[in-house]
């Protein structure tokens, strides 16, 4: 079983340090790695923020573990040469369309929690958001109006297959839960949402033993702070998606504590982390390790079959923070090596 490692940017090179030192300490027969650049590293490396031999190395792994991409001395760079895009460009090349985003509250990290500890113990969801549509991958440009004004555009289109398949990973997802699935839009003003919601409503029959119901995205922002406890899982676009799954990461005590899985209709997956690459504490040893962490169990189960080594993971992951273990993000002083020091001392 081959995984590529492609730590990237800023923190990514020191979380996915601490999530292979776990997978070491492992020690799961067969298990190789192959390490590649990729993101702003990867341009300055190459001039390319996703270099062809990188791109071949994901194609042949079983699985990919990923860090973070993004670099502030990138920022001026043509869009297409944007640390960004290497991550954009795995998700399409790959056909990674089903992001499936965990938000679940440790209750030692109650007080953690933007929520009061009442609220936010009630915690438990599942975001799945759609990877390969909408207007990240839409077309986009600038223009002149009529009277010589710029104009930005970006066009949101989804086609209903791509909502129909990824509606089925929602429900499927809600039926190995508590069997209620949310589905998430702004139909009453996009067109592109009434295509959504009226796809979602046709697959349900394929799923009468789950719960449907409908919410548009402004209001699910407001009742994830309000009332998070009535989610399951929600399915939801690729731009709703990407704010819902942040805003239920502080709901959850931080950031540096969800982990995600990109996977591909075969289960094959990118694993990472939901944090950005933050350059502002790079190198300093304060990044929290334990998204990642988080993420190679999810790798473990969903990609290699091995689902009693990623509850050992999340177990561990649990102890460690019952004993106590806290990085800066969590109110704690503990370095990023010293986290996954915890983790390893509970495994």
């Amino acid at each position: 079983m081959l995984i590529a490692l492609l730590p990237g940017d800023g923190i990514g090179p020191e979380v996915i340090a601490e999530a292979r030192r776990v997978l070491d300490a492992l020690a799961i027969p067969g298990l190789t790695f192959e390490e590649a650049p990729v993101g702003g590293a990867a341009y300055k490396a190459s001039g390319h923020p996703l270099p062809q031999a990188t791109l071949d190395l994901a194609k042949r792994a079983d699985a990919i573990l990923f860090g973070a991409v993004g670099d502030p001395d990138c920022d001026g760079l043509e869009r297409h040469l944007r640390p960004e895009q290497a991550i954009l460009g795995l998700r399409k090349e790959l056909n990674l369309f089903a992001n499936l985003r965990p938000a679940t509250l440790f209750k030692e990290l109650a007080d953690a929690s933007a929520l009061r500890p009442e609220v936010a113990t009630q915690i438990d969801m599942v975001i799945v958001r759609e990877l390969n549509g909408d207007v990240y991958f839409g077309e986009k440009g600038m223009r002149l109006t009529k009277d010589g004004k710029r104009e930005g555009y970006d066009i949101m289109s989804y086609n209903e297959d791509e909502v129909r398949r990824i509606a089925r990973v929602g429900f499927e997802t809600a039926r190995a839960r508590r069997g209620k699935l949310c589905s998430v839009d702004k139909a009453n003003v996009l067109e592109t949402s009434q295509l959504w919601r009226d796809v979602v409503i046709e697959t349900h029959a394929e799923y009468p033993d789950v719960e449907l119901s409908h919410m548009y995205v402004d209001n699910a922002a407001m009742q994830l702070v309000r009332n998070p406890g009535q989610f399951d899982v929600i399915v939801t676009g690729n731009l709703f998606g990407d704010i819902l799954s942040d805003q239920a990461s502080m709901c959850a005590g931080s950031i540096g504590m969800l982990p995600s899985a990109s996977l591909d209709a075969n289960q094959k997956g990118l694993y990472e982390p939901i944090h950005g690459s933050a350059p502002d504490i790079a190198g300093q040893g304060k990044a929290n390790p334990l998204a990642t962490i988080l993420s190679t169990a999810m790798m473990l189960r969903y990609s290699l079959g091995q689902a009693d080594i990623a509850d050992k993971i999340d177990a561990a992951v649990a102890k460690a923070l019952a004993n106590g273990a806290r990085s800066a993000d969590l109110g704690g002083t503990m370095t990023t090596t010293q986290m996954g020091d915890a983790v390893l001392a509970a495994l």
